[in-house]
């Protein structure tokens, strides 16, 4: 069953969020390092009880403005998640300003997600804001992305920090909104996706551990490296800047 309070909001000031694309044997050693260092996630499994599968759905226009950041969409973010084989999956917004994260995230049923198909929304559906606003903003389903996900936490002179290392990439075109978790096209075999999250400044563990491990801030998403494995090209928009 599906709790009915699972309509979760967040709201962040100073949030900060940097990737990093790093090799394998590399995560590995910062998994090592995130074990002796924080504290696992509460919602995790395996024998550290820092593990847990995840599969997205990203959406974008047909234009592909979410991609290229135009206007609102370099702001606003929309996606469903699902976790292992579960038979809940999330409705999410992220929203991010040089100040300000938002999040809202709904917990529905799998079977659910049918609710989406229509053009008409329902406002009786704990899922209606997300359905009303895809369909406002002409957002359809374009990939999933599925990884197997570390991840780690603690608290810092700053605020709270999370850790996560994401390996096992995998991709699959989206023509709808059905998932098939743990499949896919694997991408970047030889690499990990690792992130840091933090409020205000980076704290002293994560320089000391950048330092230690000689990595270098950069700039990777799931959603681009996506469509690059799935031979996706959007169309040129000239009108606009680089998401």
């Amino acid at each position: 069953m599906v709790d009915d309070a699972a309509d979760r909001r967040e709201l962040r000031d100073h949030a900060r969020e940097i990737k990093f694309l790093v090799d394998a044997e590399l995560g590995q050693r910062v998994v090592e390092w995130m074990r002796a260092n924080l504290n696992a996630d509460p919602s995790g499994t395996g024998a550290q009880g820092d593990e847990y599968e995840t599969t997205s759905l990203y959406f974008d226009t047909p234009k592909f403005d979410t991609y290229y950041g135009k206007q609102s969409y370099g702001k606003s973010k929309y996606r469903i998640r699902q976790y292992g084989g579960a038979d809940v999956i999330f409705l999410e917004r992220k929203f991010r300003t040089d100040r300000l994260l938002a999040k809202r995230r709904t917990a529905v049923s799998v079977a659910e997600m049918q609710l989406l198909e229509p053009t008409e929304t329902d406002p009786n559906w704990k899922g209606y804001w997300f359905h009303r606003r895809i369909l406002l903003r002409g957002l359809r389903p374009v990939l999933q992305f599925s990884y197997d996900r570390t991840a780690r936490q603690g608290t810092s002179e700053t605020g709270p920090v999370r850790l996560t290392v994401d390996r096992n990439l995998r991709v699959l075109p989206m023509p709808d909104r059905a998932f098939i978790p743990g499949t896919g096209l694997p991408v970047l075999e030889d690499k990990n996706i690792m992130e840091l999250k933090y409020r205000i400044a980076l704290p002293a563990l994560f320089k000391q551990l950048l330092q230690d491990y000689g990595l270098t801030i950069g700039k990777v998403s799931k959603y681009r490296v996506g469509l690059g494995a799935l031979g996706i090209t959007p169309p040129p928009q000239s009108d606009t800047g680089y998401a």
